[in-house]
């Protein structure tokens, strides 16, 4: 019963988001409020798109999360292997300040950010966006890839090494693919943060025509838009804004939990 309560939870507000969106923008105010249309108004989700210029911000929402997604996750493979797998002096010293550094909130370091970014001629480009991610922008995906790393045995790199094969063979032929749930989880996570990151776009983007999905959604019901919302609008398109992670979950829900699952099954070296 606690499980299907729980669903039910976090069911309904998708339920009644898909009903709003499927409402003419007259019916949404409706008292008593109905669970199903009278008139199922499939013209808002054509609309709604169009209201906000979707392709465009679609296209720009595309490119940020893509980049982010492959620098992030890319740097915090090779860190991660590093930690784990060479021995170098400060290795633990390094590893327990990335840590650490999960301590601290993204915001701690958003007014001087802006400032380097700005005084750089960054300002009011994607930039500040993506390149963060290709310097080990995340703790977190470092300190997974360091766990997975510790799984592996050591004599899988020995085997390597005797064949001739050097550091980076090692990493993209052997350790890559034997660590394929830990990087697809770190895709997985890198795509959500920075599909839905909305502050730091509001912060280092000025021209609307460079803003993600995420600011162009939340400037759909601003105030400063200068009229009321369309609520069935804004419904219909926030449906199609949340399908592309929701698609991606789905299809790589098995090495998602596959890859949280490895947190708990290494110890610390």
């Amino acid at each position: 019963m606690t499980a299907l309560f729980v669903a039910a939870v976090m069911i309904v507000p998708l339920l009644w988001m898909i009903t709003i969106g499927l409402k003419s923008g007259s019916a949404v105010f409706e008292i008593p409020p109905r669970l199903l249309p009278r008139e199922w108004t499939w013209r808002n989700f054509i609309d709604g798109p169009q209201a906000i210029h979707f392709p465009r911000l679609l296209l720009n929402s595309t490119i940020i999360t893509a980049l982010s997604v492959l620098g992030g996750v890319m740097t915090a493979m090779m860190a991660g292997y590093a930690l784990a797998r060479l021995r170098f002096p400060g290795r633990k010293v390094w590893f327990y300040l990335f840590v650490g550094s999960m301590l601290l909130p993204g915001v701690v370091g958003l007014i001087p950010l802006f400032q380097l970014y700005k005084s750089i001629g960054w300002y009011d480009t994607w930039l500040p966006l993506i390149v963060p991610a290709f310097l080990g922008g995340n703790p977190l995906f470092i300190f997974l890839a360091r766990q997975y790393f510790l799984a592996i045995p050591y004599s899988i790199d020995e085997a390597a090494k005797i064949d001739g094969a050097g550091h980076l063979r090692i990493f993209t032929q052997v350790m890559l693919p034997l660590t394929r749930p830990a990087w697809i989880t770190m895709a997985i996570l890198a795509f959500q943060a920075s599909w839905n990151d909305y502050l730091n776009p509001l912060v280092y983007l000025y021209s609307s025509g460079k803003w993600p999905l995420s600011v162009g959604m939340a400037a759909f019901i601003s105030p400063f838009a200068g009229k009321t919302p369309d609520w069935s609008y804004y419904m219909a398109t926030n449906l199609l804004y949340m399908l592309p992670p929701l698609i991606l979950f789905f299809v790589a829900q098995r090495y998602f939990i596959q890859g949280l699952g490895s947190l708990g099954s290494t110890t610390q070296k």
